[in-house]
């Protein structure tokens, strides 16, 4: 008998991004994050480039667009591109930070990774103002019962505690029925949310004690090594990502995160062995 085995866009776009044990790479763009001098999409790509152990990643790189526009030039740029299907609303254009459009997209997004969990697909998620300047993979726990691996805009020191101020920029997670239980119980406060953004959501449910209900196992990622700007104490020998958080437009961004390249790149040429920081 000759079997078709029958894929869907999505799961047809995730088979070509994944690693052999399905975990995927996933970021977000629209039409903002490709356009202008120098895109963001571009700098995020760079950092690939210019990291340490970074290029083969984008092997397993999917690039979910918001529009036409993004997706084309996800195309063109010859990465993995998913075109993602949202009826009557328009996603393209810059969306302010806690605008009712920034908040809408957030919980489309939570929507839609939580269906990559449902297609049984572990994935890390990054936001595309965050700079991979070393492979993080070696520095994120390896153990697999590990569920939920998530950064946070300010490290308390212990990786275990709840008190740790979460940032849904960079976070992996396994599919297993307690991270789809998650994902679900997060969608489902979108419309009782109060206009709060996803994240927000998030670190209440945490605090509500969801995670241990729900017997997740989470660990909380130490901003030595997976940085931002709300916390400025960063090795340049350790840090495997920075994050353009606490940091609103994308102009800003831009400008903010290719400081941090030319840091990245004057470092390298150094040489130096002694503790760097970022300018």
């Amino acid at each position: 008998y000759n079997m078709t085995i029958y894929r869907d866009e999505l799961d047809e776009a995730l088979a070509k991004a994944s690693t052999p044990n399905k975990t995927v790479i996933i970021a977000m763009v629209n039409k903002a994050y490709v356009e202008g001098d120098k895109s963001m999409l571009d700098l995020f790509l760079d950092g690939f480039w210019l990291g340490d152990d970074t290029r083969r990643l984008l092997n397993h790189l999917l690039i979910v667009a918001a529009d036409q526009t993004s997706f084309e030039r996800c195309k063109f740029l010859h990465l993995h591109c998913y075109k993602l299907k949202t009826e009557g609303v328009e996603f393209a254009g810059e969306k302010v930070y806690m605008s009712d459009d920034f908040i809408k997209m957030m919980w489309r997004r939570t929507l839609f990774l939580g269906t990559v969990l449902k297609y049984g697909y572990s994935f890390v998620f990054t936001d595309t103002d965050v700079l991979w300047l070393r492979n993080p993979f070696p520095v994120l726990s390896q153990d697999e019962t590990m569920d939920l691996q998530i950064s946070t805009d300010i490290f308390n020191g212990n990786q275990s505690s709840e008190s740790n101020l979460i940032n849904t920029g960079f976070y992996t997670i396994k599919s297993n029925e307690k991270s789809i239980e998650l994902f679900d119980t997060w969608y489902a406060r979108k419309d009782s949310s109060g206009g709060l953004k996803e994240q927000d959501v998030l670190l209440n449910m945490m605090r509500e004690g969801l995670f241990k209900r729900l017997g997740l196992r989470v660990r909380f990622l130490d901003t030595l090594y997976f940085s931002g700007f709300c916390q400025d104490s960063r090795d340049v020998r350790n840090v495997s990502t920075v994050h353009a958080n606490c940091c609103r437009s994308i102009g800003a961004k831009v400008a903010d995160l290719t400081s941090v390249v030319h840091d990245w790149k004057r470092f390298k040429n150094s040489g130096a062995n002694e503790t760097a920081k970022f300018a």
